[in-house]
Order: C-alpha cells, then structure tokens, then sequence
C-alpha cells in the first residue's frame, strides 16, 4: 500500500481545522466553550451552584428558601420486621341531589301556593288530670298547731293528711324562733288562750314546741343556765301552763316530741328537754308523742334520710340538720296523725251539738238505731238473730275425718333422783330388742364395717346395675 504524499495529508488536516472552526461552541454551564481573541480553543470553568438551588425543568436553577422542611422520599424496602404504612382511603366524593322542578303555577306571588312544610310531630302526652281542690268554706273541724318552726313543718305535713277532708282544716299557728325559755318574744300560754276564746271551732289542738329553748330562763332576777336543775324546775313549771290552757278548755292535746338533730351535743340536751315535756303531759292526761325513733338508725344516731310513710328511702332532712324535707313533714305528720284520729274515734260530741237521742227523726224511715214495732216499742234485733240461728239445724261433721287425741299438758312426773329399777338401763317403755341373728349391728356400729349394699338402694354402686 502507498503512503499518501505528504501534500495531501497536510491540506486535509487544513481543511478539518477549517471545518472545526467554523462549528459554534457548545454551552455547558452557561457559555461553558469560549473563544478567545487568539482563536486557541480552552475549556472554561463552570460555575459553583449554590447550596440552596435547585434546577427547573428548563436547565436553569432558582434558589430554595432557608430552613425549608424537607421531605423524605417514601421508602421502597422494608424489613420483615418494620411496619408498613397503610394506603389511606380516598375521601368518598360527595354526591348532590339534583333539585326538583318547581312546577309554574304563576307568575306573580300571590298565584303561587305557599310552601310545604313537612315537620315532624311529637305525638301528644295526655295531662295529668289535676287534683282537684277540695273547698273548705265552713269546716265544722279546725286544728289548730301552736309553736316553733318545727311546728310549722308539723302543720303542713297534717294539711297534706287531710286535704281531701272538707270538714277537718289545719291551723297553722307556729311563730319561728319562739320557745318557752323566753317570754319576751312569745308567752305561748297567753297566745293560746287567746285564741281560743276568739276560735270555738277549735277541736284539737297540737303542741311541737322546744328547739329554741336551750338558753338561759330569766324568772324576775333570776337566771338559770341551762339544763341546771334550777332549770328544769322553771322550765316544767312553764310546760305546765301551756297545758293547762287546753286541759282547762277542755280541749284535747297532742304534745309532739323533738327530733334529733345533726349536732350530738344539741341532740343529747333535746332528749333531756323531750324527759321533761313526757313527764308534764302524761301527768295533765294529755298524748304525748315520740317521734324520736322514726329519724334514727339502727344505732340510734340522727339519720338525714329513712323510709317515708310509703317504705320509701327519701331525704327526711334539709341540709341544716334540724328542719324536715317535704318527706319528711309527711313522716312526721304521720305520727302525729296516728294519734290524732284515735281521739277523733273516742271524742265525746261537741257541746254546742245536741246528742242524736236527743233528735227527734223526721221521718219513720231516717230513724237510726233499735227500729220499732207495730206498738211503738223498740225491737232487739239481736235477739231476733240468736233466736233464728237456734232454729237452724247444724251442718253435719265431714265422714272420714277421725278425731285427733287430745295431748296432755305435761307428761308423767319421774324423779331423777331415785335409784335405777331397770335391768342393764333399759327403758321402761320400751320394747324388747330384737335379736341381732347377722351381727348387722355389731359390724356397723361397734367395728366400722359398711354394711353390705342391697340390690337397687342408694349405695349399690355396681356397673352394670343389677
């Protein structure tokens, strides 16, 4: 092969070089080829990014804010070990209802219905049917209740008893923080015995009276601490003049006891001041009722609350410890009203009524009592009643039923000092053992042995049974 001539070889490289100078430069960087003045070509520096940058899709870069949080690339390998995040659920799109047409039915307001409002109604209660109130223009029974404002609980627990009676009203003639021990505030003899004289309807009368009472008694220059025996004595003789006011107008009285209150102190000298009202008024011939075991517990302690008159477990008393609940009132009416309509069962007839002998009967068939006879006199039906049952024959006995034995009171006398008369300890009554032929009992009783198990008895526990 013939070398080219030297000639040729230098013009092609002439004509590469021409070539190559008339490309344009790629930009790398920027302007990343120069050009300089002296047609050498060199390879320019590039450019320091900054840290911050990053590139857009376009080649060039912006700048990133400082600090900005960056995101971590979900992974795309995990552990056997390592929990893997669960795909959240898309959020459901929500659905519309495509609205109605509203039919035309004009063109102005007044031609067009008004709306449909559909609303949904509650089915009605029926009413309670209210109590209706028993009027009480002319009640020919008036109790009237005299003292504290104890008292005035006791009023309105007896209003609620006898609200459905229009010939019985409760006259509630308590005064709060008044008491025997003072009679500056109140004197209660000379309240009660005006009232009566200005109330004849008055029946009954209640007395619940002594909660305020323990402070000292001032009997003209004299003071007396409380529950001293000097005390005592003023205070008795005082709790005798109120009941002397009713004993001598004839009217009965119910003297209610105090309750026990929150305070132990106070309660302890409350029991001693409910010993010296019992004493009083048993000795006037008066009721005396405790009410003292109806607000206890079993421990004889103040109990807030206990069963109502209903069996019930309600509060009985306020948050004071001393006043009653509307519960409470009721329970504490209730025993007051036990002995209220006993004396209303046993009472003589008022004295401004005449006695029904003494009513002559208006008419032969409002007569009430003995009726009479053709002669005019009175007829004893009770004795008309023996005589017919006399004359009725006797049920005959049931057959098969035998007669029991009458058993005796007691059984025959044996002294248990006497010496033994029977043989080896034998009974007198009884009689002759039998002869243990197999040694049942000898085996059971003497050496343990179980006895043999019968075919068919509880303790035959063989398989399959015989």
């Amino acid at each position: 092969m013939n070398p080219l001539p030297f000639g040729f070889a230098a013009a092609l490289g002439l004509a590469v070089l021409a070539l190559l100078g008339t490309a344009p430069a790629r930009a790398q960087w920027g302007d990343g080829y120069q050009q300089p003045s002296n047609g050498a070509y060199y390879e320019a520096p590039p450019r320091r990014r900054p840290r911050d940058a990053y590139y857009r899709d376009d080649g060039s870069y912006a700048r990133q804010p400082r600090y900005a949080p960056q995101q971590e690339a979900p992974r795309q390998f995990y552990w056997p070990w390592e929990d893997r995040p669960q795909p959240v659920a898309p959020q459901p799109e929500r659905t519309y209802r495509a609205p109605r047409p509203r039919p035309n039915y004009g063109t102005t307001e007044a031609q067009r219905p008004p709306p449909a409002v559909k609303r949904r109604v509650r089915p009605a209660r029926a009413p309670t049917p209210a109590k209706p109130a028993v009027a009480k223009s002319e009640p020919s029974v008036q109790i009237a209740i005299f003292g504290d404002s104890l008292a005035d609980h006791l009023a309105k627990g007896l209003d609620d008893v006898f609200e459905d009676n229009a010939d019985v009203a409760v006259i509630d003639r308590a005064k709060g923080d008044s008491g025997l021990a003072r009679k500056d505030v109140v004197d209660w003899p000379k309240v009660a015995q005006d009232y009566l004289q200005v109330s004849p309807k008055v029946r009954y009368a209640l007395i619940m009276l002594g909660a305020n009472d323990r402070q000292p008694i001032r009997e003209g220059d004299e003071t007396a601490e409380p529950l001293t025996d000097r005390w005592r004595v003023l205070y008795k003789a005082r709790v005798d003049a109120l009941i002397k006011v009713f004993t001598d107008r004839k009217v009965p009285l119910i003297w209610v006891g105090l309750p026990p209150m929150q305070s132990e102190a106070l309660s302890r000298d409350l029991a001693s001041m409910n010993d010296i009202v019992r004493d009083s008024v048993t000795k006037a011939g008066a009721t005396y009722v405790d009410i003292w075991p109806g607000f206890v517990d079993d421990r004889d302690r103040y109990a807030a609350s206990g069963p109502d008159p209903e069996g019930q477990i309600a509060k009985l008393r306020t948050a004071d410890g001393v006043h009653f609940t509307k519960a409470g009132d009721r329970k504490l009416a209730h025993f007051a009203d036990v002995e209220l309509k006993r004396l209303m069962g046993t009472a003589a007839p008022a004295a401004d009524q005449p006695p029904a002998a003494a009513v002559a009967p208006s008419s032969p068939s409002s007569v009430s009592g003995p009726s009479l006879d053709g002669s005019g006199q009175p007829t004893d039906t009770a004795a008309i009643d023996r005589q017919i049952t006399a004359m009725l024959p006797s049920l005959p006995e049931p057959p098969g039923v035998p007669a029991l034995p009458v058993k005796p009171a007691a059984g025959p006398v044996v002294p248990l000092s006497r010496a033994e008369v029977s043989p080896g300890g034998t009974l007198l009554n009884a009689r002759p053992r039998d002869a243990d032929n197999l040694g049942t009992v000898e085996r059971t009783l003497l050496r343990g042995n179980a006895p043999m198990p019968q075919p068919g008895r509880a303790d035959d526990f063989r398989w399959p049974p015989g």
